[in-house]
């Protein structure tokens, strides 16, 4: 069989259990889609690339106790309409685009002291 009789065949299959199931077709499921990557966006951050090289040459270990921190600040960043913070905690600081929940940056407690932190909008101690 030709691979575009394959695809009838599957688009078919996919109809008729659509219609089985009175699941309506393909067009709301953009809007599902998008509605899941925000709450995917919102429930978890990311590292940039250059953050994570910066965890890594500093020895730095990410732990599930400091994920849930850091979720958390971002989250509390979040409710107060922040949109780049600087997340601070015991050992560490973080650069964060609150939008993109994306970590742009981090440094070690030694390096917090040396440094101005500009292009942010709020502090967030965790």
């Amino acid at each position: 069989m030709g691979v575009s009789k394959l695809a009838n065949l599957s688009n078919i299959s996919e109809l008729k259990l659509s219609h089985q199931l009175n699941v309506p077709e393909k067009t709301g499921s953009a809007n599902f889609a998008e509605s899941l990557q925000t709450e995917y966006q919102k429930s978890e951050i990311h590292f940039s690339k250059h953050a994570a090289q910066r965890m890594q040459s500093r020895g730095m270990e990410m732990t599930p106790g400091l994920l849930s921190d850091l979720n958390q600040a971002v989250q509390r960043a979040r409710d107060k309409g922040s949109k780049d913070a600087v997340l601070i905690g015991d050992r560490s600081a973080f650069i964060v685009n609150i939008p993109n929940n994306t970590i742009v940056t981090m440094m070690t407690e030694r390096e917090m002291k040396d440094n101005i932190f500009t292009n942010i909008d709020s502090a967030v101690l965790f």
